[in-house]
């Protein structure tokens, strides 16, 4: 007579998929709501169940094992079915219930993406939009978020990418400011000024480097690490600094300065391909293209 093992609890796949993206225990135990030391039983248990070890825990985090990176391409596979199912046998995204997670750079995602959301949850009152920031670490290929606005195509993983629009930056100072600075008319006038910029060690992409204008210029520096703060500082009258020029018309009391100078960077709508063919995935793309678009005169500024 044939004996058959124990089924398997699924739900340790639901842990281990989640562990190998989060690579701390800690970390699943709070998400899923459960406590640190069931992650680590039901991890051990699907160890057992598979005879194979799937992952090596480090006081720094958990390292997948060759076989438990085997295991993570069939449980992403598996995910995704069920994503697919959920969608199309099940009619769950029919009135667009779940949640979307959009990761944006604070600039786009703040000052155009945000103040727009209201209308797409007006359209779809079930949906819920999560909106992070850039450069918050998050990963398209380990499904921590489902679109990305990147300043960069990428280059790795099933992704399904699209440029969404060329934007253009400019210098920018408070009318405030101006009235009490010393003049400023070429790129050599900045050295009597405050230029408020990046941290240079904190870039998390090549197309925020714009040191290449002032290089060689001496300047007073006020660093800070997000495109927010520049504007707040600019804002506020603390010194010059490049903003986007999308981010203006809402704010006439910041000038454009030194005008023959201009930046141009790039937006991409980027998706993993697994989970594309989502409907409410597919409906929030949608959106955002649409307001891009409708709005593609606030982007690029002609000079």
């Amino acid at each position: 007579m044939c004996k058959f093992q124990q089924k398997m609890d699924w739900d340790n796949f639901r842990i281990f998929l989640e562990v190998a993206r989060a690579r701390q225990l800690l970390a699943v135990a709070r998400k899923l709501g459960i406590n640190h030391a069931t992650v680590a039983r039901r991890l051990s248990r699907l160890e057992k169940d598979l005879h194979a070890k799937l992952v090596d825990r480090k006081t720094s985090g958990c390292e997948l094992t060759p076989a438990g990176e085997r295991l993570l391409e069939i449980t992403e596979r598996i995910e995704t079915a069920a994503l697919q199912a959920q969608s199309t046998v099940g009619n769950a995204d029919l009135a667009l219930s779940g949640t979307v997670r959009i990761g944006a750079p604070d600039g786009f995602g703040s000052y155009f993406l945000a103040p727009r959301l209201a209308r797409l949850k007006r359209l779809h009152p079930a949906l819920t939009i999560q909106l992070v920031p850039v450069p918050l670490n998050f990963s398209l290929p380990k499904r921590e978020v489902d679109i990305a606005i990147t300043l960069q195509l990428p280059s790795e993983g099933r992704l399904v990418a699209r440029k969404l629009t060329d934007y253009s930056l400019g210098f920018y100072a408070s009318r405030d400011y101006l009235d009490q600075a010393p003049p400023l008319e070429t790129v050599e006038d900045l050295k009597n000024h405050t230029l408020i910029t990046y941290v240079p060690d904190l870039l998390y992409s090549p197309a925020l480097d714009y040191s290449e204008v002032v290089k060689g210029i001496d300047t007073y520096r006020l660093e800070c690490a997000s495109v927010i703060g520049q504007f707040e500082a600019i804002a506020a009258g603390s010194g010059v600094g490049i903003l986007h020029d999308f981010m203006m018309p809402r704010h006439p009391g910041l000038v454009r300065v030194l005008p023959t100078i201009a930046f141009t960077r790039a937006y991409w709508l980027v998706c993993h391909a697994d989970i594309h063919d989502l409907r409410r995935v597919r409906e929030v793309e949608a959106f955002i293209v649409q307001e891009v678009q409708a709005a593609r005169s606030m982007f690029v500024l002609a000079r």
